[in-house]
């Protein structure tokens, strides 16, 4: 398996690549088997506070992190579905112009789906430029595909797993607290789409 590609970032930042999650969510079988229950089990069990998910999509992890989290994404298309939703979320230039700017007005960042579409330096930046948004002694979470899912979304650039994750904490200055797969054992990463690595690290 390929665990790297060539970098393509605007793939995700079109009104095809909204349609696209927006078709992939809406799936009847997932409606009916409410498929989400774990996952939003698993991100209110880490009690995150008030939380800036950044690569915020089409929202869903906003309507699982309380009504003070704020979304934050590069695809206006994306931005546009999550107000209609009734969640706040931002172009990244609305952002950094919004009143929720300011230093330390997080309790946690989240990253969800995001480090994998970027190629390393970049996903760095990325999360470095929002990272003076948490507090001192926050948490920043970071959750990526095991490699079934990797390989199911052209858009993905690079694999990440714990050994990726952490140095991407590592080179922010993020000290890892915890790493675990999930929903399932790790082992069952190359064949279940949704499995997911998960990394929790504590901000200066």
């Amino acid at each position: 398996m390929r665990h790297s590609r060539p970098g393509r970032p605007t793939e995700t930042s079109g009104l095809d690549y909204t349609e696209r999650l927006r078709r992939l969510g809406s799936a009847r079988w997932k409606r009916l088997l409410d498929v989400q229950a774990p996952y939003r089990w698993n991100l209110r069990r880490l009690r995150l506070g008030r939380t800036l998910d950044i690569g915020s999509g089409l929202g869903r992890n906003l309507a699982n992190l309380g009504g003070d989290a704020i979304g934050v994404d590069h695809n206006r298309a994306s931005v546009e579905h999550t107000r209609a939703a009734g969640f706040e979320a931002y172009t990244v230039e609305e952002f950094h112009l919004s009143p929720h700017a300011r230093p330390g007005s997080f309790d946690s960042l989240l990253a969800a789906h995001l480090l994998e579409h970027l190629p390393a330096e970049q996903a760095r930046e990325v999360v470095a430029s929002y990272l003076p948004y948490v507090r001192p002694g926050g948490t920043a979470v970071f959750i990526t595909p095991q490699e079934r899912g990797y390989g199911s979304d052209a858009s993905h650039v690079r694999f990440v797993g714990f050994a990726e994750a952490a140095q991407t904490c590592r080179d922010l200055g993020l000290a890892v607290t915890r790493q675990f797969s999930f929903p399932f054992p790790r082992t069952l990463g190359r064949v279940f789409t949704y499995n997911e690595f998960v990394t929790v690290a504590r901000t200066p």
